[in-house]
């Protein structure tokens, strides 16, 4: 009993102090290894039989996630085996009825039989074979081997090559010059010997060729990569874009801290502006043997200049003279489930043009179903080249995703009298789109409620009233089982971080918690519900979130955060991923401060014209939201105007920069991390689309570049990068080190991590940044 006795004040000693933890916060604690605040499920996925969730998840916290399943009958949890998780079946292809699936693992093809559970491998090959199919009647897989396509019987196991893309350049005759053609008709007349043992050779081939099966056509690569390698329902096209990729120059990073004691170089992508892949599209007809090259010049458009061209009136003279077709990439096709029917969408290497046709296989005639064109650039929800969503109703009925009314919406078009219909409207965005088993529903997440939510809906084929089948405010990612029985949830809100969740496939189902993730170290530390706001900015209605303090700091001071870029947002209901800087903004809190993170023109979730208003111009309408938000917090909410300082990472790094040089009068400190300083040093796909290329567009790499406008610097600004960035280069930063120098600038400093990349990984190189920023804050903000 004494021991017992002994024992209950020590508990409760270990309590208190543990409730005490986190009375108050540190940047120490908060930039811990993420795994103290415990592990959210991630990577959701069904069984087939509908029977099972699977789901990464770590409440071990050990050093790497490992594969859960929950039995829908029982909803208990079990930590999976290794030999059953190699065993599984994760994606892959079903047949029309859905007992078959196919499935490509560590480069074999394996069949499943989803009614007996059972399965077979069909290849055992040292070559990888991958993106296997079934055919279109189902006897047979489809899939691909290094550049060619071939098929296996599913009744005889016999294989069958279907395409024969060959390495190199085809050898051609030697005699093609008309002396030499002479000098062979000449020696055939003179010497019969010559000619009877010529006409025996070709009687042998031809007796050959009748013993034979058909050889297949050779098609030489002739240097270019075959891609979008796809054969029609039938078996009897082909169809496949010819690749030209030339080198381009690409960019080193040095990596200086490394096992072998030696500088190493790590080569990285090229920059904006350098040498583009082009491709040209091919239909290869198998019955008959001949191959078509789908011609360009018939699409609408094909010619049309930017409007950015104005601005230089002798490069538009110089072109209209010329009159050249625009690039353009093929992606599909996408064919009906009868065979008779072939969709195209294609995408101008400007990315100002998304085009749909419907593709006469035979001839190569395309018809416009749909164009789109934007003279900023071809993006938003289902839309852009990346991640298109375009899909067969049935065989007559095609549906898309189009940004026409200035969001991203659903439309569906009928090949046979050409009929469109949009089947949602209004001023949010369908963010995915699937179509139900039976082909009567859409299931579409929207954020149709607000811009800061995710919910599911189902929706008829027809259009019309949407039903809602979450309930939970915040974010919903669904993921729908195989039978379409129900829902596997990753939820999350604002404070609470993502936890799994079942529900029944039903409006007004009852979803029920699955996991437990964030640990009670966590849980002891009242966390803000920071509040989405909105206010009226010089580009319309702009989104935030507010942090307040309950006791503000005398001095009354506020930080802006400025979220990254390649189109995300984060004034929403749902755990940031910026999870580091929603801690450190309610230690902030803390401190007595107000903090304001806005969804600045360009961020997700807002539609066409938020995505596009910093067109040839970044650090223009961005940052004005930002200059917009210190006003609000000054006029609204009594900060300090003399005491506001601004932060962010990668494209926040580069506005906190923009600001700093030319707003110094708005901000008096900053922390500009991994930085683009100079947009022509950036990468193509993401750069090209927002300012054009640098050789073609200077204007709008000099006006959006901090380098140009750093002479504006007058308060105090930290800089950190990481020194093996492959994503935005340390090179970035130190020109613009350079350029400070050059100015006689003292009122800056340099933080190098010489171990990280784009996004830091070891909790010392996040604690060291944050304490940096929080010391810069506090010595500039508070007095």
């Amino acid at each position: 009993m004494k021991k017992l006795y002994l024992s209950i004040p020590l508990f409760l000693i270990q309590l208190t102090a543990f409730g005490q933890q986190f009375d108050s916060l540190s940047v120490e604690k908060i930039m811990r290894d993420p795994k103290w605040i415990g592990v959210s499920p991630s990577a959701v996925f069904w069984s087939d039989d509908s029977q099972s969730v699977y789901f990464n998840w770590n409440p071990d916290k050990t050093k790497s996630d490992s594969l859960y399943v929950v039995e829908v009958s029982n909803r208990k949890i079990n930590k999976v085996a290794t030999p059953v998780r190699m065993g599984l079946a994760r994606n892959g292809a079903y047949n029309k009825d859905r007992s078959l699936k196919v499935v490509e693992k560590y480069g074999d093809i394996y069949l499943y039989d989803l009614k007996n559970g059972s399965f077979r491998q069909l290849t055992n090959t040292v070559e990888q074979e991958f993106l296997p199919v079934f055919s279109g009647n189902g006897d047979q897989v489809i899939f691909r081997r290094a550049d060619n396509l071939f098929s296996l019987s599913l009744n005889s196991g016999s294989l069958t090559q279907l395409t024969n893309f060959l390495k190199g350049t085809k050898i051609r005759d030697a005699h093609v010059n008309d002396q030499d053609k002479w000098l062979k008709e000449d020696q055939l007349a003179e010497f019969e010997i010559l000619k009877e043992r010529k006409a025996a050779r070709e009687g042998a081939q031809k007796a050959r060729k009748k013993e034979q099966f058909k050889r297949l056509r050779e098609i030489y690569l002739e240097g270019k990569s075959v891609t979008n390698l796809r054969i029609s329902p039938d078996g009897n096209f082909v169809t496949y874009n010819m690749t030209v990729d030339e080198e381009a120059r690409n960019t080193i990073v040095p990596n200086y801290v490394t096992e072998s004691g030696y500088t190493e170089d790590i080569p990285t992508r090229s920059k904006v502006g350098g040498i583009q892949p082009l491709s040209e599209f091919y239909v290869y007809d198998r019955l008959r043997d001949t191959i078509l090259s789908v011609s360009t010049l018939q699409i609408p458009g094909i010619y049309d200049l930017p409007d950015y061209l104005k601005d230089y009136p002798f490069e538009k003279k110089l072109r209209e003279k010329k009159k050249e077709a625009r690039e353009v990439t093929f992606y599909g096709p996408y064919w009906s489930e009868d065979g008779k029917n072939a969709i195209v969408s294609v995408f101008s290497t400007d990315n100002k043009d998304r085009w749909i046709f419907s593709l006469n296989v035979v001839d190569g005639k395309l018809k416009l179903i749909d164009r789109q064109r934007d003279e900023a650039w071809i993006g938003g929800p289902g839309i852009d080249r990346y991640g298109e969503n375009i899909g067969w109703i049935n065989n007559q009925t095609v549906y898309y995703q189009s940004e026409a009314t200035g969001y991203s919406h659903l439309y569906t078009y009928q090949v046979a009298d050409g009929k469109k219909n949009i089947l949602t409207t209004g001023n949010w965005e369908v963010q995915s789109v699937k179509l139900s088993n039976d082909k009567r529903s859409f299931y579409i997440t929207a954020n149709k409620e607000h811009p800061g939510t995710k919910d599911f809906y189902r929706l008829s084929v027809n259009g019309g009233a949407f039903e809602k089948l979450t309930s939970m405010k915040g974010a919903n990612e669904v993921s729908l089982s195989p039978d379409e029985k129900w829902l596997a949830i990753r939820y999350s809100y604002s404070n609470k971080p993502w936890e799994l969740y079942l529900q029944e496939n039903k409006s007004g189902g009852e979803p029920q918690q699955l996991t437990q993730s964030t640990s009670e170290e966590f849980k002891s530390y009242k966390w803000r519900e920071p509040e989405v706001i909105s206010f009226k900015g010089r580009t319309g209605e702009v989104y935030a979130r507010l942090y307040q303090p309950s006791k503000p700091h005398t001095n009354k001071p506020a930080v802006i955060f400025v979220h990254g870029a390649g189109y995300l947002q984060n004034a929403h209901y749902w755990w940031s991923q910026y999870f580091r800087e929603y801690m450190f903004h309610n230690l902030l809190i803390d401190k007595g401060y107000t903090v304001l993170d806005i969804d600045y023109q360009a961020s997700a979730g807002y539609g066409r014209r938020c995505r596009t208003n910093i067109y040839r111009h970044m650090g223009g309408a961005d940052l004005n939201d930002q200059v917009d938000g210190a006003k609000l917090l000054v006029d609204k909410y009594g900060v300090n105007p003399k005491a506001i300082g601004i932060y962010g990472g990668s494209y926040g790094g580069f506005i906190t920069l923009m600001a700093m040089f030319t707003q110094p009068e708005v901000f008096k400190a900053g922390a500009a991390l991994r930085s683009v300083t100079d947009w022509a040093h950036y990468n193509h796909d993401y750069t090209a689309n927002i300012l054009n290329e640098p050789i073609n567009d200077s204007i709008a790499y000099k006006r959006s570049s901090p380098i140009y406008f750093a002479e504006g610097l007058k308060g105090k600004l930290l800089m950190c990068h990481g020194m093996v960035d492959v994503n935005v280069h340390f090179q970035d930063i130190v020109r613009l080190s350079q350029r400070l120098i050059e100015l006689g600038k003292s009122n800056w400093e340099l933080a190098v991590y010489p171990m990280e990349d784009h996004g830091f990984v070891e909790p010392s190189s996040w604690t060291d940044e944050y304490k940096r920023i929080f010391k810069l804050f506090e010595q500039e903000l508070k007095h």
